[in-house]
């Protein structure tokens, strides 16, 4: 694993800016006051570096993706030498881009911080998730999602109806903790897993098939046929970086939504498909939901598969934040989409990534805390003997959203710098996973011993719950279909395309099944 400890959050946006191949004169573009290397969250961990960067990182591929689309063919000829296109795509004039530590670092909390017709966010926990001891060790079971919830029941031989954490505590004291995520996660595909020490999960194979990079880009059916794929472009004449774009994600919890919410506010087009057999979740969905219109679409029913593969064939983006292959046979794996709509960009969140025995495996953020070793070093860094201790919020879920925003605005710049190549492509894939995420920010280090929770914590809204004045000018409030909400804003700035969200959260499969304007 590269040492990354001595890192800036400029540092971190550089390393992955390189790797995703965007252009490096952007780059100064890009301001981000407040940054500092001091804990400003009570962690070990550097989740202030981790916010701000990822923010940071997925506005200014935004900005970038705008600037090479908004510049007409005749100010970017097509040449005979490679290097002579670089130089011409190097003199693009990016938007500036700010990202100030305080507001990201809010922003890695938003779904706790809006109001809803005054009212605080629905508890999305159920009755029986968290942290559990067995015959040799501990358990995390997630249980936001009924069908998860009973089936851990069941697996425990309990009623469907038992809300007792004590007698859920004494049915998994009777399994030795890698024996209940086995069974539990191989055989019943529920979300339990065991709680490992960082010198335990390096000993697994899936340690090593973790990407060294928490996001990563490539083509797929690449041909120099010299006319570059023929797609309909953004509408650079909108009023944000990304006006047009069409997104469809197929999506749940927090990960992908934050990349679908991200994309919208920067202007794109999204269509939320979620399945009506998976109930609604208010304290979630009510934040994720914004500038999404909302389709529910039962992909067991022909007709509504149909529609599905109709909205596919227009759009420019597809994500998908289910476990992974759930959607390929239904004919949305890449090689599929690639064919029937060349040049799409598809965009996966994954719990465990592409690669190794645990890559079709589901998961969530705090399950990959648990399994990683994370929970047990935070807990050894606070230092009050716990076995355990959560981040104190979901990190990786919002860290991966915002890279896998920059990876599919990364894949827009390319995909036009290739058209005007003169490169077909059938499809760009972005991959991002929680795990992945989880090996980058274990990479940046931590901070020593229990410095990490003596600091102030810019996480923390002022005393008592109110909100300084400072604190105010994050905040606005609109009308919703559920009532007036009041919520954060988005923490980036573009300066001529400052992003926001036009559209409010209402209810799901509220929207037709249909793209702006056809």
């Amino acid at each position: 694993m590269t040492n990354r400890t001595a890192f800036t959050a400029s540092d971190i946006v550089a390393e992955i800016w390189t790797h995703l191949d965007l252009p490096p004169s952007a780059l100064s573009s890009l301001s981000l006051p407040g940054t500092t290397k001091k804990p400003v969250v009570r962690s070990s961990f550097k989740i202030g570096l981790l916010a701000q960067s990822t923010v940071a990182l997925s506005a200014l591929s935004a900005a970038v993706a705008h600037s090479i689309c908004a510049r007409s063919d005749s100010d970017l000829e097509e040449n005979t030498k490679g290097e002579d296109e670089d130089k011409e795509v190097e003199g693009m004039d990016t938007p500036r881009t700010t990202v100030p530590l305080r507001h990201a670092i809010l922003e890695f909390q938003c779904e706790k911080l809006y109001t809803l017709s005054g009212a605080p966010p629905v508890e999305s926990w159920g009755p029986i998730g968290g942290l559990y001891p067995t015959a040799d060790g501990y358990v995390r079971i997630h249980d936001n999602f009924p069908h998860h919830r009973l089936g851990a029941l069941a697996l425990l031989g309990l009623e469907e109806t038992c809300r007792d954490r004590d007698a859920v505590a004494e049915r998994t004291r009777r399994w030795k903790s890698v024996d209940l995520e086995r069974v539990a996660v191989e055989q019943k595909g529920l979300a339990i897993y065991a709680l490992r020490s960082y010198q335990e999960w390096d000993a697994l194979p899936q340690a090593k098939a973790v990407r060294d990079f928490p996001v990563s880009l490539r083509r797929v059916g690449t041909s120099s046929s010299g006319s570059g794929c023929n797609r309909r472009r953004m509408n650079v004449s909108g009023p944000k970086c990304l006006s047009g774009l069409r997104v469809l994600e197929f999506s749940r919890v927090i990960a992908a939504p934050v990349a679908g919410k991200t994309l919208a506010a920067h202007g794109a087009d999204v269509l939320w498909v979620t399945c009506p057999r998976l109930p609604d979740i208010p304290g979630l969905d009510r934040e994720f939901a914004r500038g999404k219109k909302s389709v529910c679409l039962d992909l067991d029913v022909h007709e509504d598969e149909e529609k599905v593969l109709r909205l596919a064939r227009d759009a420019d983006v597809v994500i998908q934040g289910y476990r992974p292959g759930s959607l390929a046979a239904r004919g949305l794996d890449v090689e599929s989409l690639g064919k029937m709509t060349p040049g799409i960009i598809v965009a996966n969140l994954s719990a465990f990534g592409p690669e190794g025995e645990w890559k079709d495996r589901r998961g969530f953020d705090s399950l990959v805390q648990t399994a990683s070793g994370m929970n047990v070093s935070e807990a050894e860094h606070y230092g009050r003997g716990e076995a355990a201790k959560a981040l104190p919020c979901q990190a990786l879920d919002h860290g991966a959203g915002f890279l896998l925003a920059a990876g599919v605005c990364a894949a827009v710049y390319h995909r036009e710098k290739d058209r005007r190549e003169g490169r077909r492509v059938d499809a760009y894939v972005v991959d991002v996973s929680l795990a992945g995420m989880m090996k980058y920010l274990k990479s940046l280090g931590q901070y020593g011993e229990r410095s990490g929770f003596d600091g102030d914590d810019l996480m923390v809204l002022g005393a008592s719950g109110e909100r300084s004045e400072e604190e105010e000018a994050f905040f606005e409030t609109k009308q919703t279909a559920f009532g007036e909400m009041t919520f954060l804003k988005h923490s980036a700035s573009v300066e001529g395309l400052e992003p926001d969200w036009d559209i409010m959260p209402m209810p799901l499969g509220s929207s037709e099944a249909a793209w702006p304007g056809l």
